[in-house]
């Protein structure tokens, strides 16, 4: 975990024995189409079809079709998400099965799944000394093992539900971490972390314009890949655009 930054220059500026405040230096990061090229729910719902029982593949075009309701506004994202693990994962998985899934599910992320350009952009931060911090509106319990396989120093993520015996349950343990949620959940990690907000530089880097308070928030704004909404509000309010499609 990279430490806080402290200015090496202090002794000639302070006087001996005076230290300045600690500034740490933390970069956010979005995963889906920022870090990924394709979204990985959808993904992770047909490696754990693929890897569980074989009649679970059958039930693939039935989720896709609950996936339609959402641009027509029939079901929130929230509720998409429950349906579709209900509907492709099941009920209940254990944490050791679902742990085995996601490491699959990374190793193939990572072979197939990533941009060149956000990989040089987190070497480049991790090398200048930020942490690392995922920050996505998709699932914990998949994430995790793509943040650790990327080096990332920790995951803000949408918290999955547990039964009262463990295991993995359909539905979000509080709020999707989408929108303002993300920004909420990204403020509640930095109190846990102990870390006030003016004794940070924040980095983001994020796809859409869903997270334009998270971009709006930060000290640094990254409008990476952007589509048409976030392009217009990065060019009003003064964002860095960065292209890693290429």
């Amino acid at each position: 975990m990279a430490p806080p930054i402290v200015d090496s220059g202090w002794f000639g500026k302070r006087g001996r024995g005076t230290a300045p405040a600690m500034k740490h230096r933390i970069a956010f990061y979005d995963l889906d189409k920022t870090i990924t090229r394709a979204p990985t729910w959808t993904r992770f719902l047909v490696t754990a079809a693929w890897h569980g029982p074989r009649w679970r593949l059958a039930v693939l075009p039935v989720a896709a079709l609950a996936a339609l309701g959402f641009p027509l506004r029939l079901v929130d994202r929230a509720r998409l998400k429950r349906l579709t693990h209900r509907l492709v994962i099941g009920p209940a998985v254990a944490p050791p099965h679902m742990a085995a899934l996601a490491s699959r599910f990374a190793a193939r992320t990572l072979s197939h799944n990533l941009r060149r350009g956000a990989l040089a952009r987190i070497d480049a931060d991790r090398a200048a000394g930020y942490r690392l911090v995922l920050a996505t509106a998709s699932f914990d319990f998949y994430v995790g093992a793509i943040a650790e396989a990327l080096r990332f120093d920790d995951v803000v993520a949408t918290a999955g539900r547990r039964s009262d015996d463990g295991d993995h349950a359909p539905g979000c343990d509080g709020d999707n971490c989408y929108g303002l949620a993300k920004l909420a959940t990204v403020e509640a990690w930095m109190q846990r972390a102990g870390i006030a907000r003016d004794a940070a530089t924040v980095r983001f880097y994020s796809d859409h314009v869903s997270d334009a308070p998270t971009l709006g928030w930060a000290d640094e704004a990254f409008a990476v890949n952007a589509h048409a909404p976030l392009r217009a509000l990065a060019r009003r309010r003064g964002w860095t655009l960065l292209d890693w499609r290429r």
